[in-house]
Protein backbone atom coordinates (compact mmCIF):
# COMPACT_ATOMS: atom_id res chain seq x y z
CA UNK A 1 0.00 0.00 0.00
CA UNK A 2 3.26 2.48 0.62
CA UNK A 3 4.29 1.72 -2.82
CA UNK A 4 0.86 2.28 -4.37
CA UNK A 5 -1.24 4.83 -2.28
CA UNK A 6 -4.70 4.11 -3.55
CA UNK A 7 -4.79 0.17 -3.79
CA UNK A 8 -6.32 -1.71 -1.39
CA UNK A 9 -6.31 -5.11 -0.32
CA UNK A 10 -9.30 -7.22 0.40
CA UNK A 11 -10.08 -11.26 1.25
CA UNK A 12 -12.46 -13.10 -0.43
CA UNK A 13 -11.00 -16.38 1.02
CA UNK A 14 -8.64 -17.93 3.13
CA UNK A 15 -4.53 -16.87 2.32
CA UNK A 16 -5.45 -15.05 -0.78
CA UNK A 17 -6.20 -11.58 -1.26
CA UNK A 18 -7.30 -9.31 -4.02
CA UNK A 19 -5.82 -5.45 -4.81
CA UNK A 20 -8.76 -3.15 -5.36
CA UNK A 21 -8.49 0.35 -6.91
CA UNK A 22 -10.25 2.44 -3.32
CA UNK A 23 -12.94 4.40 -3.97
CA UNK A 24 -13.91 2.75 -7.15
CA UNK A 25 -14.87 -0.99 -5.49
CA UNK A 26 -13.72 -2.30 -8.14
CA UNK A 27 -10.62 -4.94 -7.86
CA UNK A 28 -7.68 -4.19 -10.03
CA UNK A 29 -7.71 -6.73 -12.63
CA UNK A 30 -11.57 -5.63 -13.17
CA UNK A 31 -9.92 -2.02 -14.29
CA UNK A 32 -7.19 -3.78 -16.48
CA UNK A 33 -10.41 -5.98 -17.87
CA UNK A 34 -12.17 -2.96 -18.74
CA UNK A 35 -9.45 -0.88 -20.30
CA UNK A 36 -8.64 -3.83 -22.77
CA UNK A 37 -12.10 -3.76 -23.69
CA UNK A 38 -12.89 -0.21 -23.89
CA UNK A 39 -9.61 0.51 -25.50
CA UNK A 40 -8.69 3.40 -23.58
CA UNK A 41 -8.80 5.43 -20.48
CA UNK A 42 -11.09 8.47 -21.80
CA UNK A 43 -13.68 5.57 -23.02
CA UNK A 44 -13.59 3.94 -19.55
CA UNK A 45 -14.17 7.03 -17.33
CA UNK A 46 -17.05 8.16 -19.75
CA UNK A 47 -19.09 5.30 -18.85
CA UNK A 48 -18.15 4.53 -15.31
CA UNK A 49 -18.60 7.75 -13.50
CA UNK A 50 -16.89 6.21 -10.33
CA UNK A 51 -13.85 5.79 -11.95
CA UNK A 52 -10.93 8.32 -12.99
CA UNK A 53 -8.03 8.45 -14.96
CA UNK A 54 -6.24 8.41 -11.60
CA UNK A 55 -7.95 5.20 -10.72
CA UNK A 56 -7.21 3.46 -14.03
CA UNK A 57 -3.48 4.40 -13.87
CA UNK A 58 -3.09 3.02 -10.29
CA UNK A 59 -4.39 -0.30 -11.64
CA UNK A 60 -1.87 -0.05 -14.96
CA UNK A 61 0.60 0.70 -12.71
CA UNK A 62 0.22 -2.15 -10.21
CA UNK A 63 -0.76 -4.65 -13.50
CA UNK A 64 2.93 -3.78 -14.50
CA UNK A 65 4.23 -4.87 -11.20
CA UNK A 66 2.67 -8.01 -10.65
CA UNK A 67 1.60 -9.15 -13.92
CA UNK A 68 1.48 -12.87 -12.74
CA UNK A 69 -1.37 -11.64 -9.96
CA UNK A 70 -3.38 -10.08 -12.21
CA UNK A 71 -3.48 -12.13 -15.20
CA UNK A 72 -4.05 -15.10 -12.97
CA UNK A 73 -7.54 -13.11 -11.53
CA UNK A 74 -8.34 -12.57 -14.96
CA UNK A 75 -7.86 -15.88 -16.13
CA UNK A 76 -9.95 -17.37 -12.84
CA UNK A 77 -12.80 -14.78 -13.95
CA UNK A 78 -13.00 -16.06 -17.82
CA UNK A 79 -13.23 -19.89 -16.85
CA UNK A 80 -15.67 -21.67 -19.18
CA UNK A 81 -18.94 -22.31 -17.55
CA UNK A 82 -18.06 -26.32 -17.71
CA UNK A 83 -14.93 -25.85 -15.54
CA UNK A 84 -16.89 -23.81 -12.84
CA UNK A 85 -20.17 -26.72 -13.29
CA UNK A 86 -17.31 -29.10 -12.45
CA UNK A 87 -15.23 -27.18 -9.66
CA UNK A 88 -19.22 -26.05 -8.23
CA UNK A 89 -21.04 -29.29 -8.82
CA UNK A 90 -23.95 -27.95 -6.31
CA UNK A 91 -24.55 -25.12 -7.85
CA UNK A 92 -27.08 -24.63 -10.15
CA UNK A 93 -27.00 -22.95 -13.26
CA UNK A 94 -30.02 -21.19 -15.18
CA UNK A 95 -30.48 -19.87 -18.26
CA UNK A 96 -32.06 -16.39 -18.70
CA UNK A 97 -35.81 -16.43 -19.91
CA UNK A 98 -36.51 -15.00 -23.55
Amino acid sequence: MRRFPGIGFRTNSPGTRDAWVIGTGLDVWELVELLSSYGSAEAVVEDFPLVSERHLQLARAYREAFPEEIDEAIAENNRPVEERVELHPLVELRTPEA
